[in-house]
């Protein structure tokens, strides 16, 4: 199961209060005071981790909470510090306020850190001449997880235009390929290898209809993984069942990515005509070209023809 949404609750630990306490030695005439410090509790820390792939962990365990920090005890002895909590979550996470439009952090390198929540400070014992007091409560929050995948690559394009096919065809990722619209229902990861020396991420978006934006066909969701992207790679399917138009498709899809950030359309684009093994596709392709200014790379990921020069025009633009 695929997660890169979810609410969660955070709870740092409490420090541990201070100790009131007096003891007399052997030879002293009146008792002196000897209460130890309380020890800080524990914090929560958010860790970007490479071997964590979603957020599932965080989708059916909602609460986490850091330890509190030991009582300071007689003959001035402090408390031992509480225990923290750690939460690991994929690179590309962001954590944000569940409640307030506040973006805590963007872990969007490897091993990135970030105390979310605060232990609380120990109490001070009376070993001072003072008053002990007690330990303050740690910090607690609810928090939304939110998870942009980081790729080099989107593919995009409309359901079933061939995305799933390209995907598996030059990286290793094997995302379900079926013919029928929106079989892919979650964004997939790929690496692509084009020799040794040369190689990128790439990201299979689930396919994009009209209303993405605004949340139809759970656009909005699949969108923020464009975000990410360096470069898009938008498909249009040559040989569509519907009598749909391959110019309108494209117009549609940056529409899309127009309204939900206007900066999406500033990415470089690759734009591939997709199934050229189709009889009525070389056609189609003559009409295609006539309303489009941009270069046109068509392949087929059924034969592979024009896979090769695509890929090294992705390089390149990256």
């Amino acid at each position: 199961m695929f997660i890169d949404h979810t609410g969660i609750y955070v709870k740092a630990g409490d420090g541990g209060d201070g100790c009131h306490s007096f003891s007399k030695g052997k030879f002293q005439k009146y008792k002196r005071p000897d209460g130890g410090d309380g020890g800080k509790g524990g914090d929560v820390k958010v860790v970007s981790d490479n071997n964590v792939q979603t957020l599932i962990e965080f989708y059916f365990r909602k609460h986490f909470k850091a330890s509190s920090g030991r009582n300071g005890s007689s003959n001035h002895k402090n408390g031992s510090q509480g225990e923290g909590c750690i939460l690991r979550v994929p690179i590309g996470t962001l954590v944000k306020d569940k409640y307030e439009d506040i973006t805590y952090c963007d872990l969007n390198v490897p091993g990135a850190s970030v105390v979310i929540a605060n232990g609380g400070s120990g109490g001070k014992g009376n070993s001072r001449y003072r008053e002990a007091t007690y330990g303050k409560d740690g910090e607690e929050k609810n928090l939304i997880l939110e998870l942009k995948l980081v790729a080099d690559v989107g593919i995009i394009g409309y359901p079933n235009v061939g995305k799933s096919s390209l995907i598996s065809r030059i990286s290793n990722a094997k995302p379900k390929i079926a013919n029928y619209p929106f079989t892919t229902k979650t964004p997939v990861l790929g690496l692509v290898r084009l020799d040794p020396e040369r190689s990128f991420l790439v990201c299979d978006i689930p396919g994009l209809i009209e209303g993405a934006h605004s949340g139809r066909g759970l656009g909005d969701e699949f969108l923020r993984h464009v975000e990410r992207t360096r470069v898009l790679v938008h498909m249009i399917d040559m040989a569509p069942l519907e009598e749909r138009n391959p110019v309108e498709d494209m117009k549609l899809i940056n529409k899309e990515l127009r309204l939900y950030n206007p900066q999406l359309l500033k990415r470089p684009q690759i734009l591939v005509a997709n199934k050229m093994d189709l009889p009525n596709a070389s056609q189609n392709l003559k009409n295609f070209k006539k309303g489009v200014s941009k270069k046109i790379y068509p392949i087929s990921c059924v034969t592979g023809e024009g896979i090769k020069e695509m890929l090294e025009a992705v390089y390149k633009k990256l």
